[in-house]
Order: C-alpha cells, then structure tokens, then sequence
C-alpha cells in the first residue's frame, strides 16, 4: 500500500519536474534553439500542424534559424505563422527557405524573462505540493481505516516529505541554471 502510493507521488513529481524542463526550454534565452519553435502552428491543408512536421528546422549558428519546408508550396503559411506568433521575429524568405535571426536581449527584457521563469517554477513547486498532499490525504485515510499502522503513517509521511524536499531542491537547480543562462548573456 505504501510502497504503491510513493511510487504514484514520486511519478507525479518527476512529471511536474520534466514539464518545467519543458516549459524552461521555450524560454528565449539570446541562444537559438530549435524547441523555441516549438509553439508555431502552420496551417497545413486546413489543419494547425506543429511547424517541425512540415519542415525541416536548424540553427546554423547561436543566433539564427533556417527553416526548409518539405513541399514549397507551405513557404507561405509558413511564414505567416510566424509572424502571427509572439516571437518578435521578422522572417526572410528566399523563395526556397525562411531564415530568422533572433534579437538580441535588452537588460530589460531578460528581467521580464526571469520574471516568467519564475512564475513557471512556481507552478512546479505547486505541482509536487499538490502531489504530496495528495500522498499524505491517502496516508491519512489508509490510517483511518486502519490499512496501516501509525507508526507506518508516520513513516510514510516524512518519506513523503523528504521526496518533496528532493524535488523542490532539483526544480529550484533548473531555475537557478535558466536564470543564469539567462543573466550571462
């Protein structure tokens, strides 16, 4: 019973910690990535398609992406969906790919940007809260029921704990190495 309800929470956690992997990832840092990307659409036959599926995407250097389409014929929608998109990116088309060069950061805009890493780390720590309160409500009731002893009750709750505190350390180590990535630039 015990051993089940750690193995969900520490899944659960480990869940919350790769989204905000994820999350941090689209988080424009000076540096091109290709997951930067990621939130583009095109308009593909009638239907939103992500932009790595009909097009092959790469960064020729630290500053700048090259977007190839499969068919010429989507060059257009293609270029349409970013400039619709937040990015602040202008694309030039030669008629065969769209380059983009990504701006540099002023100081300004790298506060906004640590600013939002920050909301985003916070929904994690709230995700692995969540995931231990849920853990230790399960607990709770299981003692209530009497599945399980006290002393296992309380076992299981400072293991609950010690995970949480493991995974609020490792989420605190992904914002602090975002933000200086950010910050050194």
């Amino acid at each position: 019973m015990v051993d089940n309800m750690m193995k969900t929470t520490k899944d659960r956690m480990e869940k919350a910690l790769l989204a905000l992997g994820g999350e941090l990832k689209k988080v424009r840092t000076g540096r091109a990535q290709v997951s930067m990307l990621d939130i583009i659409k095109v308009n593909y036959y009638g239907n939103p398609t992500p932009l790595n599926q009909v097009a092959a995407v790469s960064c020729p250097d630290a500053k700048s992406f090259l977007i190839q389409p499969w068919e010429a014929s989507t060059l257009k929608e293609i270029e349409a969906a970013i400039v619709k998109s937040d990015l602040g990116m202008s694309p030039q088309n030669d008629g065969k790919v769209i380059r983009l060069r990504l701006p540099d950061l002023t100081e300004e805009r790298r506060k906004d940007l640590v600013k939002n890493i920050k909301k985003i780390v916070e929904d994690a720590r709230v995700a692995v809260r969540i995931a231990r309160r849920d853990a230790n409500e399960a607990t709770k009731k299981a003692g209530k029921d009497k599945t399980i002893s006290e002393d296992q009750q309380k076992k299981a709750e400072d293991q609950v704990q010690k995970l949480t505190d493991d995974y609020i350390k490792k989420v605190d180590k992904l914002a602090e190495d975002k933000e200086k990535e950010l910050m050194s630039l």
